[in-house]
């Protein structure tokens, strides 16, 4: 079974670099896999807490519920990385994140998240409100 082509990061509305940090490393002088969930956080992070973007909701959070990731290609150190991340697709309580890592233009990871808002208090789902539902289409990978 073929995969399919790998995303460009021109797909992606969020974007991010990162250093790679020789602490990254494992026995086989090669990023770590579990290093590579840390990256797609960080590119999750920086785009949806970041206040100018809207999507903060008092009285609740957004919590990881799925996370996937596909590797295409080692990374080694040093250097730097760029994430890029969109929405996928949005529900009644949730969203699901598209990213990519790429090192010189080309992709070595592919990721996909389901986050879900949950209220401060109850700890239950609770509907995405209508303002950020708005702001999140705006935010829609390209191919998603």
């Amino acid at each position: 079974m073929s995969r399919p082509p790998p995303p460009r990061l021109e797909d992606f509305p969020g974007r991010v670099t990162e250093i790679v940090r020789y602490g990254d490393l494992d026995p086989q002088n090669h990023v770590n896999n579990a290093v590579f969930a840390t990256f797609f956080e960080s590119g999750r992070v920086t785009l949806f807490r970041d206040p100018a973007n809207g999507l903060l909701v008092p009285g609740a959070n957004f919590v990881l519920a799925r996370s996937e990731i596909d590797f295409l290609r080692e990374l080694r150190w040093p250097g730097t990385i760029e994430i890029g991340t969109g929405i996928a697709a949005i529900g009644r309580s949730s969203y699901t994140v598209v990213q990519a890592i790429f090192r010189d233009g080309l992709c070595a990871a592919t990721g996909r998240a389901t986050i879900v808002l949950i209220d401060d208090a109850s700890r239950r789902p609770r509907p995405l409100p209508d303002d950020a539902v708005a702001r999140l289409r705006q935010l829609t990978a390209h191919g998603a």
